[in-house]
């Protein structure tokens, strides 16, 4: 014989169904149909890339700045630090996740802004001349020590130092670090040469958006006058390097997380990193579109079924 449920309106009995308002004390799957609670939104993929440091300058720092830290869940990509990429994880319905997209560090030495997407945050990157970050700063002139870079996320910057070891010197920054490849260092000439600074590490390519892009490249070292060769910026952003002659270390790209390049001694500027990204994406068929804060900006898109949100500003709330 079925059992009989009690209407909490009153000892009216209801058979075996259980209607709208009523309840069963104790019954975990009742209470939660009850009360609305809707699963989490399953396999949900990420690429978080926080803001490039800049470039150094001024007082032996002209190294190149470091990329912003690098942290992806798709499978079978890489993330940061030639670590495997992340594992998917869920996300809540109905409650509002911080969602931030980490400006460059700026002129001069600055280090890079953190990216967050929920419980995921990608450190920003290191500053010329030792930063330490998600990738690490090039090394100084003055053969400064290179920054280090955060485990699974980037890479160590390359050292700096002397471009040889007999007058006319010439000083030859290192090249930050970037979320694949560790920074250039300096390479010296020999006795009456200028040598040439180190280069910016590489970046990581994702597909995350339907199309693959090179993402978190460190900035070239910079050097002290025209006759030394100053560091390339690494694959995915990185600024080049400057010289004490001009022309200045040009800025990591935007949304790339690239770091900028290394300044020229004794004052020529460095360039600033670049702004980071934060991307998620997620079957179409788990839920409608994100309700998002005023003070985000991003676009929205579908690939391969799956629903891609790409944040490119701004700190705020999103809700799914």
């Amino acid at each position: 014989m079925p059992r009989l449920e009690v209407n909490v309106q009153g000892p009216k009995q209801v058979g075996a169904q259980l209607r709208p308002r009523s309840r069963r004390t104790g019954t975990g799957q009742v209470d939660t149909n009850w009360r609305g609670v809707l699963p989490p939104i399953p396999d949900v993929r990420y690429l978080v890339v926080a803001g490039g440091g800049a470039g150094g300058v001024g007082g032996g720092a002209e190294g190149g700045g470091g990329a912003g830290g690098y942290r992806v869940s798709v499978p079978g990509e890489t993330s940061g630090g030639d670590a495997s990429a992340e594992a998917v994880i869920e996300i809540p319905r109905g409650q509002s996740i911080t969602v931030t997209v980490g400006a460059g560090g700026t002129y001069s030495g600055g280090t890079g802004n953190d990216s967050v997407f929920y419980t995921i945050t990608s450190a920003g990157g290191g500053a010329g001349g030792s930063g330490n970050g998600g990738s690490g700063g090039g090394g100084g002139f003055g053969g400064s020590p290179a920054g280090t870079g955060t485990a699974n996320q980037g890479k160590n910057g390359g050292i700096g130092g002397r471009g040889n070891n007999n007058p006319p010197f010439c000083f030859l920054g290192g090249g930050g670090g970037g979320a694949s490849g560790t920074g250039g260092a300096r390479n010296p000439a020999g006795s009456g040469g200028n040598g040439t600074a180190g280069g910016g590490g590489a970046g990581v390519s994702s597909a995350i958006t339907g199309t693959a892009v090179i993402r978190a490249g460190g900035g070239g070292g910079g050097v002290q006058n025209g006759g030394a060769t100053a560091g390339g910026g690494g694959s995915g952003g990185g600024g080049n390097g400057g010289t004490g002659a001009g022309p200045a270390g040009t800025s990591g790209s935007a949304n790339t997380g690239g770091g900028g390049g290394g300044g020229g001694y004794p004052n020529v500027n460095g360039g600033s990193g670049g702004s980071g990204i934060v991307v998620i994406s997620y079957l179409e068929g788990e839920g409608q579109a994100a309700s998002i804060d005023a003070g985000l900006t991003y676009t929205t898109t579908t690939s391969s079924g799956r629903r891609i949100y790409t944040f490119t500003a701004g700190t705020g709330s999103v809700t799914f």
